[in-house]
C-alpha cells in the first residue's frame, strides 16, 4: 500500500466516512498473510521496492502453487527463484500464468505468460536503466536471474555480454554506456578480475557478483569472491556467489530511492 492510500483510509476515518473495522481490514495486509507453512511479507515491494520472491530449494510444488496463489492477489507479478525444470513443470501446470526461464532456473507468474513479462521489458525500455555485464558467457545464469528481478521491479536493463579480462579491448566499446547506467552489475567467475577494471573506469555504484565458473583451484567461487572483496577499486559492493538476485535488489534499492521502482502493483493496490 502506497503512502496516498494510507493517507486517504485515515482522513474517511477521520472524516466518519469509514468504520474502524473497515479500516482495520484493509490496513492489516500490511503486516503478513499466513498460510499455515509460510507467513507471506505482501508489502515488502512497499519498503524495498520488488515483492517476496520465492525460493524453491527445499519447498514442495504444493508449497510454491499456494504461495504463488497468495501473492498474486496482490502483485502483478510473481517470481521464484532456482527452480529445476522438474518440480518448473509441475507448478506451472497448476498455474496457467506461470512460465519458466530455464536459463536462470526462474519461475515467472504475469498476466499474460510470457508475453505479458515481455510487455514489461518493452514498458521499461526508456526508463533509468541497470548495466548488467558479464566477463564470460558461462557466466550468463546469473545475470540472466539479476536481470529477471530487475525488469519485474520497473529498471530499464542494458545487457553486455562476454567482455572479460582475458580479452579486455571488448569492453571499451560499452564504457560510455556504463557511465549512463544507474548502476552496474557485474558478473564474473574464475579469477573475478572484470569488477575491479570496471570500478576504476566508471561512475555508478558497481555491484559485484563471483560465480562459481571455473577450474579447481576457483573452489566453486571463493577466488573471484576474494578477489572482488580484495579489489583496489574503491567502493564496490559485492554480493554472495552466483547471487544475481540479491545484485539485482542492491541495484533496486539504489533505485527505490530514487522513486524508480514502479512496475509490480502494490499489494491492495
Amino acid at each position: 500500500m502506497d503512502a496516498y492510500r494510507l493517507e486517504q483510509i485515515l482522513k474517511a476515518l477521520a472524516q466518519g466516512n469509514m468504520s474502524a473495522d473497515e479500516a482495520f481490514d484493509q490496513l492489516k495486509g500490511m503486516t503478513f498473510d499466513d498460510v499455515g507453512f509460510a507467513k507471506i511479507d505482501q508489502y515488502r515491494q512497499a519498503r524495498q521496492g520488488i515483492p517476496e520472491v520465492i525460493y524453491c530449494p527445499g519447498k514442495t510444488a504444493s508449497q510454491i502453487v499456494a504461495i504463488a496463489h497468495a501473492m498474486k492477489a496482490k502483485h502483478d507479478v510473481v517470481l521464484a527463484s532456482r527452480a529445476e525444470r522438474a518440480l518448473a513443470e509441475t507448478v506451472i501446470g497448476m498455474i496457467p500464468d506461470g512460465y519458466y526461464d530455464e536459463l536462470s532456473r526462474t519461475l515467472i507468474f504475469c498476466p499474460g505468460g510470457e508475453s505479458g513479462f515481455n510487455e514489461i521489458g518493452l514498458k521499461n525500455a526508456d526508463r533509468p536503466k541497470i548495466a548488467v555485464v558479464t566477463a564470460g558467457t558461462a557466466d550468463l545464469p546469473v545475470a540472466e536471474e539479476a536481470s529477471i528481478y530487475l525488469k519485474a521491479s520497473g529498471m530499464g536493463v542494458e545487457r553486455i555480454a562476454d567482455v572479460g579480462v582475458a580479452g579486455i579491448h571488448r569492453l571499451f566499446p560499452y564504457v560510455d554506456i556504463l557511465n549512463d547506467a544507474l548502476a552496474v552489475i557485474v558478473v564474473a567467475g574464475m579469477d573475478g578480475a572484470l569488477p575491479s577494471v570496471i570500478g576504476g573506469l566508471v561512475k555508478p555504484p558497481v555491484i559485484c557478483v563471483p560465480t562459481s565458473t571455473g577450474y579447481g583451484a576457483s573452489f566453486q567461487g571463493l577466488s573471484a569472491l576474494l578477489t572482488m572483496l580484495n579489489s583496489c577499486a574503491a567502493g564496490l559492493t559485492v554480493v554472495n556467489i552466483d547471487n544475481g538476485f540479491g545484485a539485482a535488489m542492491a541495484a533496486v534499492r539504489i533505485a527505490s530511492v530514487c522513486n524508480l521502482t514502479n512496475v509490480c502493483s502494490e499489494p491492495g493496490v
